[in-house]
Order: structure tokens, then sequence, then C-alpha cells
């Protein structure tokens, strides 16, 4: 058995060296080593990994978010396998690989850029990629957990933020509207000052010319009266010249008169 075998092993280093080989007769087949002894089994030929393309990991692809920059994928997942130039804001992901074990690994991702931002996120090619392991869900589960916690705080900031906004701009709103009102007021106020001035000033002048017109009314009486009684005083005054003027002359004449006439 051990020489069947040294001869099957030893065919291919011979074949490599002789250019031509005579043919060997029908071997006997070999009887199954596992019937003979089962713990035993026929060594299998190494094949080695052959990986050609971008190695993703449905881990970090999971962590990519709409709006990020091309440096922050390039630092998450690395650079793209395909980049067409013409088409600068599509990046592709592209991967065919052929394990020593197992299936072949074909994915294919695909990103979207708006300029410098990430916008679509096409994970459709994926589905060959292994599943997370238990320890990469548990840190997933962690990530998102930590995001929602984080979009809750975020949103819960926000809508205080709109709170206290909105509560300012009535608060705003209600002292501009009492602002308002005031100056109004004030303005009423400073009208009806003005008026009630006008009106007082108005009145003044009204019965200071009433008092003058009054005053002069009085003075011009005055002076009538005083005139009047001038006249009368002159008259009186000429009447009683005029008698004592005639008494007087009747006098003069008595007296000038002869002893001897008596009328």
């Amino acid at each position: 058995m051990n020489k069947l075998t040294l001869i099957v092993f030893s065919l291919p280093f011979l074949s490599a060296c002789s250019p031509s080989m005579p043919e060997l007769p029908d071997l006997p087949s070999l009887p199954d080593m596992s019937n003979i002894i089962p713990d035993v089994s026929m060594p299998t030929v190494y094949k080695a990994d052959l990986y050609q393309g971008s190695v993703l990991e449905r881990f970090k692809i999971n962590q990519l978010k709409v709006g990020m920059s091309k440096a922050q994928v390039k630092d998450l997942i690395g650079s793209p396998s395909v980049t067409d130039p013409f088409h600068n804001n599509q990046w592709d992901y592209i991967n065919h690989s052929t394990p020593g074990v197992g299936s072949v690994v074909h994915y294919r991702l695909i990103l979207t850029f708006d300029k410098d931002s990430l916008t679509k996120i096409d994970t459709t090619g994926i589905g060959s990629l292994p599943q997370l392991t238990d320890e990469e869900k548990s840190l997933e589960d962690k990530r998102i957990a930590e995001e929602k916690a984080k979009a809750e705080a975020a949103a819960k900031a926000k809508a205080e933020a709109e709170r206290i906004a909105k509560e300012r701009a009535i608060a705003a709103a209600k002292a501009k509207a009492e602002a308002e009102r005031i100056a109004k007021e004030k303005a009423v106020a400073a009208a009806k000052a003005l008026e009630d001035k006008r009106i007082a000033e108005e009145k003044a002048k009204a019965e200071a010319a009433a008092k003058a017109k009054a005053e002069a009314e009085r003075i011009a009486k005055e002076k009538a009266v005083a005139a009047a009684k001038a006249l009368e005083d002159k008259r009186i005054a000429e009447e009683e010249a005029k008698a004592e003027a005639a008494a007087e002359a009747k006098r003069i004449e008595e007296a000038n008169r002869p002893w001897y006439k008596f009328w």
C-alpha cells in the first residue's frame, strides 16, 4: 500500500522532469481509507483565498449615512474600486473573491454624491456579504441605540429651542404691542395737552381782549363823562359869568343913574 501511494504522489514530479513518460499500467483502485481507518482522511489540495476589488464589511457599510462627505466615506470604507471621471458623482465598490474554502463572494456597493455630499446608498448588490457576527450585531445595536438617543435628544433640544423662541416671540410681540399702546396713549395725551394749551391760550387771549375792550370802553366812557361835565361846567361858568357881568352892569348902571331919575 505504501508503494502505491508513493508512486501516485511521484507522478507529477516525474512528468515535470521527463519530456515523455512511458505509459504506466492500470493501477488497482485504492480502497477507501475511512473504511479501513475511520479517523484517517485523505489530504486535500490547499487553495489560497483570491480577493479582487474592494474588500468591504457589512458592519462598516451600515455606518454610512446620507450627508457624509467624500473624505468621511473614504475614512470609513476606503476608496472606490471604480471612479468614472465623466461621472464623478458615483462611486462603485466592486468585489469578486474566491475563498479557498466556501462559495464565491461577489458584491457591488453604489454610492451617489451631490458635489461633496453623499445622497444615495445602494446596497441591493451586497447580498453575498457575510452577515454580522454576534459581536458586530451587539455593537451595531449599541450604535443604533446611541444614534437614536442622540436624534431624540437633538429633536427634544430643537423642540425646546422652538418653544423658547416662540415664547420669546410672543413676549416680544406683547412687549411691542404694550410699547405701541403706551406710545399711542402718550401721543394722545400730548395732543390733548397741546389742545388744552391752545384752548387756554385762546381763552386767555379772548379774556384779555374782552378786558382790554371793557377797560377801553370804561376809559372812553369816563372821558366822555368828563368831557360832558367839562362842557357843563363851562356852560355853567359862562352863564354865571354872564349873570355876574349883567349884575355888575346893572349895579354900575344904577350907581351911575342921576339922583333925579327914579326910573
